[in-house]
């Protein structure tokens, strides 16, 4: 373990960390809803699964456009109120407010209607969306320049991010609770309302208290003005390039490819295998069981994967603490197979303290180490500093395997032979989907291990790369 103590003005204090924390409580709770009021595009709206699967993947498409593109613009913003900020408050604003609206579908308008609608205003809210993300994601990488201090920044916000996945699962049992909605199409309204709202309050926190770094060390800044714009373009294509050449970030963006979206696209079977396996199809016995499931995987998140993973960060290094947390999640995998029973249904939360180790240490370690990426890259390539860049592809990356994976999640569906309109499944097509459930998810994270095993940025290496570095901006 490094004995280096952070020095005081590398330090992020408690308020800007809580105001980060705060934006990526809002970066995980829009996806989180996203994907559970998708569930209802099937039962509320009537909805195809497949198409219900394009819905999903296809405007992650659109994010391939939007997202380099404000990153590059981000990056090269010069305000008196930041780089960063100004678009983190306006974005919060109107990814708000355009999730309110892409959720007001109307269960009598004609199944084309409504995927006309969803696809149209899923991408308007997808741009408001990536304005209020993508500078988030470059303020967290530059809030600090110290190797260790990152790694607990990152884990602090993915402590409060991780409260949005304790509050989500629960929005399926208020929108199928008929005491409360007439309809579920009804619950969906109203539900958007509070999440889109709450959203606003919360994601504008850092663009109000988070500081960003002295913009007078920032040189080489593009002119972003119409005139330019042609000439931005070919500096954006020449940006994305270096980025691609980066091979330690094509390490993280493939590694995280592997382990989040080879969870994502089993991320709903768990919620069918409790209903159809555990409780013979009866939504009734099943309860709150899937939401219970969910929920305790947050908290064991939130406050016992988290702090672990950033002590063996800092006593390990960063890629053998992804390495060990990874072999820890294939373990929680494997145990799902004795832990849904039908016999005894508590032993569901047998494999969440090993399997939550995969996106628990995957995101804290990963958006570390990307910050670490940025510094290479301004050693290599010098000014300007690609923070908004870097993390626009890393999460255009993500968002676009998401996409994919919501796809195949319901092609596995199908090909499983998963009728959604059978109250009971048969025993042949419930062994294939729990087996899908565990193979497909620690067969990626296998092979993410195999992809970091050659990253080579460790500790040392950040410290002199970052020592470089100020020695040629001439700072004190």
């Amino acid at each position: 373990m490094s004995e280096y103590v952070t020095p005081a003005k590398d330090r992020v204090p408690f308020l800007q960390k809580a105001a980060f924390g705060s934006g990526h409580l809002v970066n995980n709770l829009l996806p989180g809803a996203l994907g559970v009021f998708s569930f209802f595009l099937l039962t509320a709206f009537g909805m195809d699964p497949f198409l219900a699967g394009l819905l999903g993947g296809l405007p992650r498409l659109f994010d391939a456009v939007t997202d380099p593109i404000m990153g590059y613009i981000t990056d090269n913003t010069k305000s008196r109120f930041g780089r960063r900020r100004p678009y983190i408050f306006i974005g919060a604003i109107a990814s708000g407010l355009l999730f309110i609206a892409l959720w007001q579908l109307d269960p009598d308008n004609s199944q084309s209607y409504n995927f006309w609608y969803f696809l149209i205003f899923s991408l308007i809210y997808l741009i408001g969306n990536t304005t209020f993300s993508t500078p988030l994601i470059g303020l967290g990488y530059e809030m600090t320049s110290d190797y260790n201090e990152r790694t607990r920044l990152m884990g602090f916000s993915q402590t409060i991010g991780q409260i949005a996945w304790m509050i989500v699962p629960w929005f399926w049992v208020l929108i199928a609770n008929p005491d409360l909605f007439e309809t579920q199409a009804q619950g969906v309204h109203q539900l958007a309302v509070v999440v889109g709202g709450a959203c606003i309050i919360l994601g504008i926190m850092p663009a109000i208290f988070c500081k960003e770094v002295d913009q007078k060390n920032l040189s080489n800044r593009a002119d972003l003005s119409f005139k330019s714009a042609f000439i931005n373009l070919v500096k954006l294509a020449k940006s994305m390039a270096l980025i691609a050449r980066n091979k330690p970030f094509a390490r993280l963006c493939g590694a995280t490819f592997l382990v989040f979206n080879g969870f994502q696209m089993v991320a709903s079977f768990s919620y069918f295998i409790i209903v159809f396996h555990m409780f013979q199809g009866d939504y009734g016995a099943a309860g709150n069981w899937p939401a219970w499931f969910s929920t305790i995987s947050a908290v064991a998140t939130a406050f016992l994967i988290i702090p672990v993973v950033t002590w063996m960060s800092n006593k390990w290094g960063k890629r053998n603490a992804f390495i060990v947390s990874t072999i820890l999640s294939i373990i929680g995998y494997l145990l799902k197979w004795w832990g849904f029973s039908p016999e005894n249904p508590w032993l569901i939360f047998m494999p969440v303290p090993f399997m939550v180790f995969g996106l628990g240490g995957l995101f804290t370690l990963m958006m570390s180490m990307t910050a670490d990426v940025c510094d290479l890259d301004e050693l290599r390539n010098g000014m300007p500093r690609k923070e908004g860049m870097f993390g626009a592809i890393y999460w255009w990356m993500v968002k676009l395997g998401q996409g994919i994976a919501l796809v195949l999640g319901g092609l596995v569906l199908k090909l499983v032979g998963f009728d959604q309109n059978l109250a009971m499944q048969s025993v042949e097509t419930m062994t294939s989907l729990r087996l899908a459930d565990i193979i497909i998810p620690s067969l990626t994270a296998a092979l993410a291990i195999w992809v970091m095993w050659g990253y080579d940025l460790t500790e040392e290496k950040a410290r002199r790369i970052k020592a470089e570095l100020v020695s040629r901006r001439g700072e004190l």
